[in-house]
């Protein structure tokens, strides 16, 4: 059994865990925050140094997790439910859509919508500079970076928590998903490690965005009310989301994470009609359409790519970072999309995930980066040259170039109050994640821990932002996500070994066990033997249940 303390500050904790995260964070923020330079160059360097390498294994590994979440939503396992054979989901279709969305992209949508297709418009190595190919080119890889292969990574996170916790009553851990090579051991050191760097790439992977969204919002509360972009001003704003998100996660998940981020869903809404009627309607359907054509007929071909021929630095730049950040946040969503998930089939979640959010994403994309897109091609433009100098000030100089006076106006405070509230979403769900994870996968743990992650996560962001700025933001998150890439293979061969099993799992004459009841060994009549839940069978030897709702 994984162990729990009894009483005192860890009460209801993992020890072994919770200590080493907690001291790990509290180092970092006492590095970050007496010796700002020495570790932002740290940071730097150990990112060029690894960049020629991830530049194809993270390549690799995406590829091979989309195909898998692909496989896996119309294979021969798709009826699997996770939860009993009987079970129906918790949440309804609009409620669990509103939070994927919510908890997936959130923050990260609104910042990067205008920022990157702008970019990529300026300077990308498939098209001349500032044409209308580029702007093609720029949609396209746009779509690349918040599209399927992403969803896929948090799809299979989400995916093998799900089944292991909800289908075999293991804790809804990381570790459980490496049950069917260690069995009981996952209760020891190994598991400990391995619920670690989930934690680690969790704490950098919300660190990164709160960061990133911060820096928005003090740029529309400059946009508002005429306040300079500082550094204590980004701070004092750190400080009272995480106030908020802290509070909120404090009340649970069906109470303040569900309600705001359905809350999150209405803004997002009104934002996106705002953009479709305001801006240039026909060409925003027009580019969208198209580019989700395009996006498809080279999905394969962006896949895949590595930019070998080129030294440019885009590689680097954009797809490494992006998938190290799908990664690094992949154990914070893949844990939230679990814990919503209970009760869907296989492929229920697997297409949910993978097609829903980015149907949104692309329509949101489409619609924003368009307008932007617009501009420059046919319009003023002015919005290259403000990226350039900053890049979050993206979206609220769109929509200033729309010209619309005080319904401009009116739009800014619309899309600072949404920044607020994506943050607010990201930083609470995020802190009960990792308080699952030090809980051993108790999704009520103890009010005390989670405001303590709150505060961790507030100094980290803040140490972030002093640190330097975006640069060493992208830096850090990229290598967040290195070490629990290796944790995301160990994790999805443990699926596949638990589906077979579960598959040829029938025996003519066996008992069968409810998909929800514990883990079973089988004695030598064949029959089975009900052990504790989180233990391992006879001889630690890893038996499914029975009844599968596979397809043979």
């Amino acid at each position: 059994m994984a162990v729990q303390a009894k009483s005192g500050l860890l009460k209801g904790m993992n020890p072994t865990v919770t200590v080493v995260t907690v001291v790990v964070m509290l180092v970092s923020v006492i590095l970050g925050a007496g010796w700002t330079e020495q570790s932002a160059a740290a940071i730097s360097t150990a990112r060029e140094t690894l960049n020629p390498f991830l530049e194809w294994y993270y390549v690799v590994l995406v590829a091979v997790f989309f195909v898998f979440c692909l496989w896996l939503g119309v294979g021969r396992y798709k009826n699997v439910r996770l939860g009993g054979d009987t079970e129906r989901p918790e949440f309804t279709t609009f409620s669990w859509v509103a939070m994927l969305f919510a908890a997936g992209t959130g923050v990260g949508i609104i910042f990067w919508s205008i920022a990157e297709p702008i970019m990529h418009f300026d300077s990308n190595p498939f098209a001349a500079d500032g044409s209308p190919e580029s702007a093609a080119v720029a949609m396209r890889l746009t779509f690349f970076h918040w599209g399927l292969p992403g969803w896929a990574i948090f799809g299979l996170v989400g995916l093998v928590l799900a089944y292991f916790s909800f289908r075999h009553s293991l804790p809804l851990t990381v570790r459980s998903a490496l049950y069917p090579f260690l069995g009981h051991r996952i209760h020891g050191p190994i598991g400990d490690l391995v619920d670690s760097l989930a934690v680690f790439g969790t704490v950098f992977g919300i660190a990164t965005t709160l960061g990133l969204g911060v820096q928005q919002m003090n740029t529309g509360l400059g946009q508002l009310f005429g306040l300079d972009t500082t550094l204590t001003l980004q701070l004092g704003v750190t400080a009272v989301i995480m106030f908020i998100a802290t509070a909120s996660v404090v009340s649970g998940v069906k109470r303040g994470v569900r309600l705001l981020s359905e809350a999150n869903f209405w803004l997002s809404v009104v934002i996106v009609l705002f953009f479709l009627i305001f801006g240039p309607t026909h060409y925003l359907f027009a580019l969208t359409i198209e580019s989700t054509g395009e996006y498809l007929q080279n999905l394969l071909a962006m896949t895949f790519y590595t930019h070998a021929n080129k030294d440019t630095g885009w590689q680097a730049e954009w797809t490494v970072f992006f998938w190290g950040w799908w990664i690094a946040w992949s154990p914070f969503v893949g844990m939230f999309i679990a814990r919503i998930s209970r009760g869907r089939t296989v492929r229920e979640f697997m297409l949910g995930v993978l097609l829903m959010p980015t149907v949104i994403t692309f329509v949101w994309i489409g619609l924003f980066g368009g307008t932007a897109l617009h501009q420059e091609l046919f319009g003023d433009g002015g919005v290259v040259a403000a990226v350039s100098q900053d890049v979050s000030v993206a979206i609220f100089h769109t929509i200033e170039g729309m010209q619309l006076g005080l319904l401009g106006q009116a739009a800014g405070v619309l899309v600072t109050v949404l920044i607020a509230t994506y943050l607010i979403t990201s930083a609470n769900a995020g802190t009960l994640v990792i308080n699952t994870l030090l809980a051993n996968g108790d999704t009520d743990p103890p009010t005390g821990h989670r405001i303590l992650w709150g505060v961790v996560l507030a100094l980290l962001t803040a140490v972030l932002l002093v640190a330097g700025g975006l640069e060493t933001l992208q830096a850090a998150v990229i290598l967040a996500g290195l070490p629990f890439s290796l944790v995301m293979v160990a994790m999805l061969l443990g699926l596949v070994k638990a589906l077979e099993q579960e598959r040829y799992a029938p025996r003519p004459g066996a008992r069968t066990l409810a998909p929800t009841e514990p883990w079973v060994g089988m004695d030598q009549a064949g029959d089975t033997l009900h052990e504790p839940r989180g233990t391992a069978g006879a001889a630690g030897e890893y038996q499914p249940s029975a009844r599968t709702g596979a397809e043979g």
